[in-house]
Formats: structure tokens, sequence, C-alpha cells
């Protein structure tokens, strides 16, 4: 199976390197995401995972490499532009504010916002609950509602690409869950989305396509099917990989999971 399985590509990342101050978290990540698909990105804590959503979102400068949209280089453009563009973040840790109603939270998503189908009514059918605590204060809502009121902001932008960082982060099983049971009705309406999760077996149920990040580099890529729990294994924890480089090709994907052997720089295909 091809990682562009579903048409050409709405969004690519292109040998994307980031430091922070002397660290070097990503190192020539790529990926390629078509329209319409899910895709996820795990890893261990460290690995570079929000790095990466945050540096598609404009929150980070690359130090090398190029971001895509439709085929337009958004590396330099500003977030709020990005935004604007069709990129909205779902940021680790909701990054609600507090004082701030529910209903209030959301409308923030208008900022910068793009025509489009999202407003408040179709955010509230979305999530039942809403409506009627919309002028609940966020910092009075559990974790799983908070986590669906920073959703439901980011739709309000109404974006191309959703980038979902660790959304089951903190919340009880039964609640991210239901969260994930959501994904099938975003994409429906047309949205791609790019997701991080430490949770694999979340990531590998609603995943079209699965990323493992490990020390900033793609050490594993391919259709959850196809993946062994060993070659998880392997490149979740370095397992096999020599000193954690991976073996990630420039569209993203892996000899091991593409058939393919490495590419110019690439070590061989993890075993």
């Amino acid at each position: 199976m091809s990682e562009l399985t579903g048409g050409p590509p709405l969004l690519q990342v292109r040998r994307l390197s980031v430091h922070h101050g002397q660290l070097q978290a990503l190192r020539g990540v790529s990926l390629s995401l078509p329209a319409g698909n899910v895709q996820a990105m795990i890893g261990a804590n460290g690995a570079g995972k929000s790095t990466l959503l945050r540096t598609i979102a404009g929150l980070h400068r690359p130090t090398a490499g190029s971001i895509l949209l439709d085929g337009s280089d958004l590396s330099r453009m500003r977030p709020e532009r990005r935004v604007a563009a069709g990129i909205a973040l779902v940021p680790e840790g909701r990054r609600l504010f507090p004082s701030l109603t529910l209903q209030e939270n959301l409308l923030v998503g208008r900022t910068s916002a793009r025509p489009g189908p999202w407003n408040l009514d179709r955010v509230y059918d979305l999530f039942g609950w809403m409506r009627d605590r919309r002028s609940q204060h966020a910092a009075q809502l559990s974790g799983g509602e908070q986590q669906a009121v920073a959703i439901g902001r980011a739709l309000l932008s109404n974006p191309r690409v959703l980038l979902l960082d660790e959304l089951s982060l903190g919340l009880a099983p039964v609640v991210v869950r239901r969260i994930y049971d959501l994904l099938p009705q975003l994409i429906a309406s047309g949205l791609t989305i790019l997701l991080v999760e430490q949770d694999v077996s979340q990531a590998m149920r609603v995943a079209s396509w699965v990323h493992c990040l490990l020390e900033g580099r793609i050490t594993l890529a391919g259709a959850p099917a196809d993946l062994t729990p060993a070659q998880i294994e392997g490149a979740y924890f370095g397992i096999g990989t020599g000193n954690g480089n991976g073996n990630g090709a420039p569209d993203g994907t892996t000899a091991a999971a593409s058939g393919r052997p490495g590419s110019e720089g690439t070590p061989g295909a993890i075993a």
C-alpha cells in the first residue's frame, strides 16, 4: 500500500529539521498527507512529535526543510496566515482560557478563520452537550469536555488540515474512545487529519498510515495492517535501529514498510 493512496498530497513535509537552541528536535523528517486521510505520528516522550505539529502550525521555525500545502510553501509564513490557509492545531493540554466561557473559547477559533461550513451551530450539533452549557466557564469543565472545546475551537477556523496533539493525554479510556469515534465524521466533512499519539492502539485503530518517530527521525511508516507488533516495538524504542537514526525515506516511508530499499543517506530496513 502506498502512502499516497487517496490522491495527491494536500500537506507535504520535506526533510524538516528543527532545533530548540542547541538541541536538534527533528532530523530530516518527511511525510505526505493526502486529502481526506487520517495519519498518525506515534513515539515516546521527547521523540519530537509535538515539535513536528507545532512547526507545521508555524509556532517553531525550521532550521531546514519545507512545509507545503497544496504545493505552496508555508515554511516562512506566520501562524495566523497558516490558519487562514487552512491549518489548525489542537494543542497538547487543550490551552483553553479558563476564565472565558465555553462559547467564548470556541469563538477564539474565528480569529483568522477561512470561509467554510463550520459555525457555532454545527459545532454544537457535533457535541450535543455544549449548547446547554455554552455559558459555563472552561475551568469548570472536565478534561474530556475541555478537549472537545479545543477541537470545536479549531473547527471554527474552517481548516483543511487538522493537527491533533495528544488527544488522549490525561483522559479516561472511555472518554478517549468517545473523542476518537468523532474522527470519521470529521473526515466525512472534508477534513484531513494528522494526529500525534502515545497510545499506539488508538492511533492504529483510526489511521490509514502510521509513522513512528524516535529521537527526531522517522524510524518506521506504513499502513497499520502491514506493520507487525515487533516492527512497531522496535521502531518505537529504537531496538535494532543502531543509534536511532532510523531509515525514513524522503517521502516519509521506510524500506521495511514500503518494500523499497533505503534511499540515499538512510540505513537499511528495520529487521
